[in-house]
C-alpha cells in the first residue's frame, strides 16, 4: 500500500509540474504575441506569403466587424474634418476589409512600416487626398511612436513629422497639378481658372525632393475645371470651355503626369536611389449635384459591382491613362537601365477600383462644414483610406526585401 502511494504522489506531482510547465508556455505566448516583436515575426511571414499570391488591386469589400487599429479617440493627429463619427456619422462604414481575389492581405502593421522606413524619408506629393493618405499614416504609426511636428504650413499645405525612436521623416507636398501652373485674377480676384503649363515640372515642391528616399505622388482632381493648356509657351486647347479647343481634362493629366514621371526618373539630380511610387485616381462620390449645388453621399453600404462601373465613367478614363503613361514610363526606363548600374524604381499603387466602391465613406455632411457643403471627395478616417497604406507598407516591404 504505501508503494502504491507513493507512486500516485510521484504521479500526482508530475501531472501538477507538467501542468505548470504548460501554463507557463502559455503564459509567454500570450505575451508574445501581445508585444512588438512577435507581431511583427507573424506579419512578416504573412506578407512574404500573401503578397506573391495574387493581384491585390483586383478584389471586393467584405465584412471585418474588428475594431480599427485606431479610432478618433486614440489618434492624436486625426484632423477635425476627417473625424466623421464624432459628427454624428454612423460608424459601419468601418468595418469592412479589402479581400483581393484569391487571397488575403494582411492587416497594416505599424512596428513592421516603422522599421522598413527606419532611417527614410517618405513624401506624399500632391494635392487634399495625399494629405489625406498622410493623415492616415500618421493615426496608423501613432499607435507605436507619437510623431514630432517639426513643420507645419499654412492650411497644412507642407507638414514634417518626425518619429525620432525610428529616425523616420514623413512629409506632405502639396502642388495641385504637379506641373506649373497660374491662377487667373478677374478685377483683381482670383478666379477658379488655371494656366497650365504641362511641359514644366513645378519646382516648389521639386526643390524639397533631396534626401526623400520614398515618394508617393498623386493627382487628378483639379485638372476637371475649367483650364488653359500651354506647352512650349504656347496655347494648346483648355479644359471644360467653349471660347478654345476642348482637349479634355484627361488629356492634360497625362501630359502632365508624364511631364512629372519623365522628370523624376530622367532630369532629377536630386533622385538617385529614390523610389517613385505613382498612386492612381480616386473620385468624388456626389450625387443629385456637386460641391456647391447640393451634391451629397449619404449611401450607407458600399456600392455594388455594377453601380461601380455605371457611376463615373470618367474615372475610370483617368485611371487607365494613368496606367498608360506609368507602363509607357517603365518600358523606356527599363530599356535604358540595361546599359546603367544604377536602378530608377517606379511602381504602381492602384487604389482606383477599390475606392470607387466606397461612396458610403466620405465625410458628406458629418464633418465641421462651411458654405453649408457636403464633402464627397475626401475620406473619414479611421475607414478605407487606410488601404492605401496597407498596400504601400506591401510595396516598401518588397522594395526592402530586394
Amino acid at each position: 500500500m504505501e508503494y502504491c502511494k507513493v507512486i500516485i504522489q510521484r504521479n500526482i506531482g508530475l501531472f501538477l509540474f507538467s501542468l505548470f510547465l504548460l501554463l507557463s508556455v502559455i503564459l509567454v505566448l500570450q505575451t508574445l504575441y501581445s508585444s512588438n516583436s512577435f507581431n511583427i515575426t507573424f506579419s512578416q511571414f504573412e506578407y512574404d506569403h500573401e503578397e506573391e499570391a495574387c493581384d491585390l488591386f483586383v478584389g471586393k469589400w467584405i465584412r471585418d466587424f474588428r475594431e480599427p487599429i485606431y479610432n478618433n479617440r486614440t489618434c492624436p493627429t486625426l484632423p477635425i474634418v476627417k473625424n466623421c463619427v464624432k459628427h454624428g456619422k454612423d460608424p459601419d462604414y468601418i468595418y469592412w476589409r479589402w479581400k483581393p481575389d484569391g487571397c488575403d492581405l494582411p492587416r497594416f502593421a505599424p512596428s513592421m512600416f516603422l522599421n522598413i522606413v527606419r532611417g527614410k524619408k517618405l513624401a506624399f506629393i500632391g494635392d487634399s487626398l495625399a494629405r489625406n493618405q498622410m493623415e492616415s499614416l500618421l493615426c496608423l504609426l501613432s499607435q507605436v511612436e507619437s510623431p514630432l511636428n517639426t513643420n507645419i504650413s499654412t492650411e497644412g499645405k507642407y507638414q514634417t513629422w518626425y518619429f525620432p525612436s525610428h529616425d523616420f521623416t514623413l512629409m506632405v507636398m502639396w502642388t495641385q497639378f504637379l506641373v506649373q501652373a497660374t491662377q487667373r485674377t478677374v478685377n483683381g480676384t482670383a478666379s477658379d481658372v488655371f494656366d497650365i503649363h504641362l511641359d514644366k515640372i513645378n519646382s516648389e515642391w521639386t526643390n524639397q525632393l533631396p534626401g526623400i528616399n520614398f515618394a508617393v505622388i498623386s493627382t487628378g482632381n483639379w485638372f476637371i475645371r475649367k483650364t488653359y493648356l500651354h506647352k512650349d509657351d504656347k496655347l494648346l486647347g483648355c479644359t471644360l470651355c467653349s471660347d478654345a479647343k476642348d482637349l479634355g481634362y484627361v488629356f492634360a493629366i497625362k501630359n502632365a503626369l508624364s511631364t512629372t514621371l519623365e522628370f523624376l526618373l530622367s532630369r532629377c539630380k536630386d533622385c538617385e536611389g529614390m523610389m517613385t511610387v505613382l498612386r492612381t485616381y480616386t473620385p468624388s462620390h456626389f450625387e443629385h449635384g456637386s460641391w456647391f449645388s447640393g451634391g451629397n453621399c449619404n449611401r450607407t453600404q458600399p456600392l455594388s459591382e455594377s453601380e461601380v462601373m455605371s457611376f463615373n465613367k470618367n474615372a475610370w478614363r483617368i485611371k487607365e491613362s494613368q496606367v498608360e503613361v506609368f507602363e509607357k514610363i517603365v518600358q523606356r526606363v527599363e530599356r535604358e537601365e540595361k546599359m546603367k548600374k544604377e536602378k530608377k524604381k517606379l511602381v504602381l499603387l492602384d487604389v482606383s477600383k477599390a475606392m470607387m466602391y466606397r461612396a458610403d465613406a466620405h465625410p458628406d455632411s458629418h464633418w465641421q462644414r462651411w458654405h453649408n457643403v457636403n464633402d464627397c471627395l475626401h475620406w473619414c478616417l479611421p475607414g478605407p483610406v487606410d488601404l492605401w497604406n496597407e498596400l504601400l507598407m506591401v510595396i516598401l516591404r518588397k522594395h526592402s526585401r530586394n
